[in-house]
């Protein structure tokens, strides 16, 4: 089995910064394409930002140009810098890794969710 960590959520003003972490621990033979996910309240799961094992990212239009994801192969985790963040940033925060743990074997695994809260 695989589990996914995840660290760094919480309160902040308009304008500032967070940090979110998400570590891979288990099984994992190699790990293809991580990325973060994010709920608000009322509204549906949307796509933030991923990132392949080649380094290679793609955002939502968003967070374009506040966020960067970036990805420690050798520690099989994933970052997510957020910078002046917005209240409709306000969300819980997933991590998501797509896991290869065996010969021809691939999942997709999930974190518990981080709350970040952005307000004065």
């Amino acid at each position: 089995q695989v589990q996914l960590v995840e660290s760094g959520g919480g309160l902040v003003q308009p304008g500032g910064s967070l940090r979110l972490s998400c570590a891979a621990s288990g099984s994992i033979f190699s790990i293809n394409r991580m990325g973060w996910y994010r709920q608000a309240p009322g509204k549906q799961r949307e796509l933030v930002t991923t990132i392949t094992s080649d380094g290679i990212t793609a955002y939502a239009e968003s967070v374009k140009g506040r966020f960067t994801i970036s990805r420690d192969n050798a520690k099989n985790t994933v970052y997510l810098q957020m910078n002046s963040l917005k209240p409709e940033d306000t969300a819980v925060y997933y991590c998501y890794a797509d896991v290869t743990w065996a010969w021809n074997k691939r999942d997709a695994y999930w974190g518990q969710g981080t709350q970040v809260t952005v307000s004065s």
